[in-house]
């Protein structure tokens, strides 16, 4: 899902994201994203963008850009039907538009609709259920249609395609990975545990690196200022638990803060490539002992499971909770209203917070390059090759100026022969992001195709994407700025150990990971899901006396459900993946 999606983001945000998408979801995140209408280009190759005289990026070789309407659904995702200044460049440019439906509810439930019904839109985006398409005989092979029609695609993932294939006894590629960005090196830290800048700055910048320095941060600041300016409580951490943001705000963190990397429900032993449910492993008791802890001491809002993603924002948004535990993309609506009203040093500084330091954060351990979850065309589209020379602009470096930077003249200018966005847009992107996005496209279209990530150039020196320092710092409030200088840092990345500490995972994120629906490993991991998120919350929220008894419940019911034999049952499609990839 969204660290899941992050990662649901990404992702998710990614996770999640999301991100991303997803990002996006993403942005976060996440948090993402035929024959007789359309012609193929001109050739099987296009030419390759160089630089111009101003440092911008000349237009891939034509295609046909003749009017066609694609139906495109989607899990998870922003949408805004194309009406904003990239979008309406993206059409101009290949003559496509979408006719998208986006749900933002549970994706195994919308996907496993559609894959019955055996009707499908011509593109669509199923986040973590392919499997579900794929059983239903619902996807394309779309190998022999890059190899013919998409060298930008086939470009952008050089000898990295073989990780799109789907299975070791299934070398088909059904979609065109659109939450991992190619070659990606990690300038954002997004997510980590989150302090506002007022309660950092009174309590004097100390070290926040485990789970007591942030309490302490917390629960002085609310000792002083119990209620705001206008009386209303202050509230100290607040979790987002609202469906499946469940695994990003509040089970996800368990893992993390005892370093274990984001593959989401499980841990992946790097040695054998065996996985454990993460609720069984070292650490994780304690850290939802502190959960229980900050209830207990009155630090843990007392609505974090059962109040909606809307209220939580509007929590948020209010300037009123001191600590989150979340991803940005998650929580950044509730953050943008505090820098519309000028509440600058209500909002929040990332920090790298462990159970204790005993264990070292690998948060931003590489994954490599992930493939799995994306977009595809289904054997209902009307017109496969327009289908795929519209994906193909998209991973193109004409389209991922686009997406990424907007439309010349308007969301960026090119100074020098570099790419420099304008004071007066990136003030918009900063303090009005919700309808600068909705007017812009910006960081919309990221996820609805191949694309290359962060710290990545193109032809001409400009970076791919604007998530690199000299922007990253564009981007930063003065009490960003002002927080981080206290720490010796420039960016929140300084705060946290870096990719290049750790080797990468040779399965990627074990949340990428695609199981057959109807595989006892992923009907048991529905059922450990379910217990779950039943006893975690009843954990916390007990009183300090009764936790352990119901931990012991908690661990001795996923026994009894099969957890032994879900865990047994996903360490093969692991080593499968490594065997796949890797071989």
């Amino acid at each position: 899902m969204v660290t899941r999606k992050r990662k649901f983001a990404a992702v998710f945000l990614a996770l999640v994201l999301s991100i991303g998408l997803l990002a996006g979801c993403s942005g976060n995140g996440d948090e993402n994203n035929g024959n007789a209408s359309g012609s193929p280009a001109t050739g099987s190759e296009s030419a390759s963008p160089s630089e111009s005289a101003s440092g911008s990026v000349e237009p891939t070789q034509a295609i046909d850009t003749s009017p066609i309407s694609f139906s495109f659904f989607s899990v998870g995702s922003n949408w805004n039907n194309m009406q904003d200044d990239i979008g309406k460049e993206m059409t101009i440019r290949t003559g496509v538009t979408l006719d998208a439906e986006v749900s933002l509810g549970n994706p195994g439930e919308k996907i496993g609709l559609i894959a019955a019904s055996g009707e499908y839109p011509d593109l669509i985006s199923p986040t973590g259920e392919l499997n579900k398409l794929v059983d239903a005989g619902a996807m394309i092979d779309l190998t022999d249609l890059i190899d013919k029609h998409a060298p930008n695609i086939k470009k952008l993932f050089g000898d990295q395609i073989k990780r799109l294939r789907y299975s070791n006894d299934d070398k088909s590629i059904y979609v065109i990975p659109t939450f991992s960005g190619m070659d990606h090196v990690t300038f954002v830290a997004g997510g980590g545990f989150e302090i506002q800048h007022r309660a950092a700055k009174e309590a004097g910048y100390p070290p926040i690196k485990s789970l007591q320095d942030y309490e302490n941060v917390i629960k002085a600041y609310i000792e002083k200022h119990p209620t705001d300016e206008n009386g209303n409580k202050n509230i100290g951490l607040s979790l987002n638990a609202d469906d499946w943001r469940m695994f990003i705000s509040v089970t996800n963190p368990a893992a993390e803060t005892t370093g274990k990397s984001g593959d989401g429900e499980y841990y992946i032993d790097p040695q054998t490539s065996e996985a454990t449910y993460h609720f069984r492993t070292e650490g994780e008791k304690e850290y939802f002992k502190w959960l229980n802890h900050m209830n207990d001491i009155g630090l843990l809002d007392k609505d974090s499971f059962v109040q909606k993603y809307d209220q939580y924002l509007a929590k948020i948004a209010t300037g009123r909770v001191v600590g989150l535990i979340d991803a940005d993309w998650d929580y950044q609506d509730g953050e943008r209203a505090l820098k519309t009203d000028g509440k600058i040093d209500q909002t929040y500084g990332h920090y790298s917070v462990m159970l204790s330091d005993k264990y070292k954060d690998n948060r931003h351990q590489s994954t490599g390059f992930m493939a799995g979850w994306g977009i595809g065309i289904t054997k209902d589209c009307k017109d496969p090759i327009r289908a795929i020379q519209f994906l193909d602009f998209l991973a193109s470096e004409e389209g991922q100026v686009l997406i990424n930077w907007g439309v010349e003249g308007k969301q960026y200018v090119v100074q020098d022969g570099k790419r420099v966005v304008p004071p007066e847009v990136q003030d918009r992107i900063t303090n009005d992001n919700a309808a600068y996005t909705k007017e812009s496209g910006l960081g919309l279209y990221v996820n609805l195709g191949a694309h290359y990530g962060d710290g990545v150039k193109d032809s001409t020196g400009n970076y791919f994407t604007k998530n690199f320092p000299e922007q990253i710092l564009a981007g930063y409030t003065d009490a960003d700025k002002e927080t981080l200088k206290a720490y010796g840092a420039t960016t929140w990345m300084d705060l946290f150990p870096n990719q290049d500490e750790f080797p990468i995972k040779p399965w990627g994120a074990a949340w990428n990971i695609a199981i057959p629906s109807d595989d006892e490993a992923n009907i048991l991991a529905n059922k450990m899901k379910d217990i779950t998120w039943k006893r975690i919350p009843e954990a916390i929220m007990a009183k300090p006396e009764d936790f352990d008894k119901i931990w012991e419940k908690y661990q001795q019911e996923l026994i009894d459900a099969g957890v032994e034999k879900m865990e047994k049952g996903f360490t093969k499609y692991v080593q499968d993946k490594v065997k796949l990839w890797n071989e």
